[in-house]
C-alpha cells in the first residue's frame, strides 16, 4: 500500500553466474514473480482508466538489479537481458551495481578495483535502449560484446556507421536526430518545434543553447557540415577520446568521415 516501486533483483545476468554466486537463486525464481508483478500492475492500471478507486499497486512499475564485474558475463549477454525484461514484463529500470567485494571471503572473486566506468557505460546504453530507440544488438555484437570504456554507447555507435551521417537539421526525422551524438531528447525536441516556422540557421542552434561541439561532426544545416570540413573517422575518434578539437582542422583526412555522395541532395563542404 506503500510502495511506489517493486523490485526483484535478478543479481546476476545468466544461469551459470548465478549458480557460482547465488545457488540459492534461479533464473525462474525471479521471472516468475516479475511477471505476476506485471499482471498486477495492469489490472491496476485497467481498473484506474476505468475511474474505479482501486488501491495501489506499485503505480510507478517495477525494476531489478544486476551485479556488474563479478562473472564473466558481457556487456552484450546483459543488455540483451535488460531488453527482454524491459519488453516482457514492462520494467521500469534495470539498475548495474558495479561489484564490490564485501569481506575476505576464499570464494568470492577479487578484483583490482571496482568496474566504475563500465557500470556508468551500461547505464549510458540502457538509457539509449529506454528512450532513444536503439536496440541491443546495434550498440553490441557477440564478435563485439562489450562496451568501449573510452566513448559513450552512441558516439561509439556514430563511428561504426559513417553512412547514417551527416544528418540534416532541417529534414531529419525526430528519430534520426536521436542518433546524432551531443544531442538529446530535448535538443531533439527543441529544434522540431523551431523549424516548424523557420530553416534553422547554425546560430539559431546556439540561441536555443544547443551544446555542438560533439554534434558538429555529425550535422549538417542548410547543407553545410557544422564543422566546416569533413574528417577521418581514426581521426575524430583520437579527438574525441583526447578533447582535442582545436587540432581537427590542421589534419588532412585520408577518409573522410563522410561518404562523398551526400544523401537526399545534401551538400558537404569539403575536407
Amino acid at each position: 500500500l506503500v510502495a511506489d516501486r517493486m523490485s526483484v533483483n535478478i543479481e546476476l545476468p545468466s544461469q551459470t553466474s548465478l549458480a557460482m554466486l547465488a545457488p540459492q537463486k534461479s533464473k525462474e525464481g525471479v521471472l516468475r514473480p516479475m511477471d505476476s508483478i506485471n499482471q498486477r500492475v495492469r489490472e491496476y492500471q485497467i481498473e484506474r482508466q476505468a475511474k474505479h478507486r482501486p488501491p495501489p499497486f506499485a503505480p510507478a512499475g517495477q525494476s531489478t538489479q544486476m551485479v556488474i564485474g563479478a562473472t564473466p558475463d558481457s556487456d552484450w549477454q546483459i543488455l540483451r537481458l535488460s531488453q527482454g525484461l524491459y519488453r516482457t514484463f514492462e520494467l521500469k529500470r534495470v539498475y548495474y551495481s558495479a561489484y564490490v567485494p564485501v569481506n575476505d571471503d576464499s570464494r568470492l572473486p577479487v578484483l583490482r578495483e571496482p568496474p566504475l566506468r563500465r557500470e556508468h557505460r551500461l547505464y549510458q546504453a540502457d538509457w539509449l535502449l529506454r528512450n532513444y530507440g536503439f536496440q541491443a544488438e546495434e550498440l553490441l555484437e557477440p564478435d563485439r560484446p562489450n562496451l568501449d570504456n573510452r566513448l559513450d554507447p552512441k558516439t561509439g555507435w556514430a563511428l561504426r556507421h559513417p553512412t547514417f551521417f551527416p544528418v540534416e537539421v532541417n529534414r531529419a526525422s525526430y528519430e534520426r536526430l536521436l542518433r546524432v551524438p551531443g544531442l538529446g531528447v530535448r535538443s531533439a525536441r527543441r529544434i522540431c518545434a523551431a523549424r516548424r516556422h523557420t530553416a534553422l540557421r547554425l546560430e539559431d542552434l546556439v540561441k536555443m543553447g544547443l551544446i555542438v561541439k560533439r554534434a558538429q561532426f555529425f550535422l549538417t544545416v542548410g547543407g553545410k557540415l557544422v564543422a566546416g570540413h569533413a574528417v577521418s573517422i581514426d581521426r575524430l575518434r583520437h579527438c574525441l577520446l583526447t578533447g582535442d578539437g582545436r587540432s581537427i582542422g590542421a589534419w588532412q583526412p585520408e577518409f573522410q568521415l563522410f561518404s562523398d555522395e551526400p544523401e537526399t541532395g545534401v551538400e558537404l563542404a569539403s575536407a
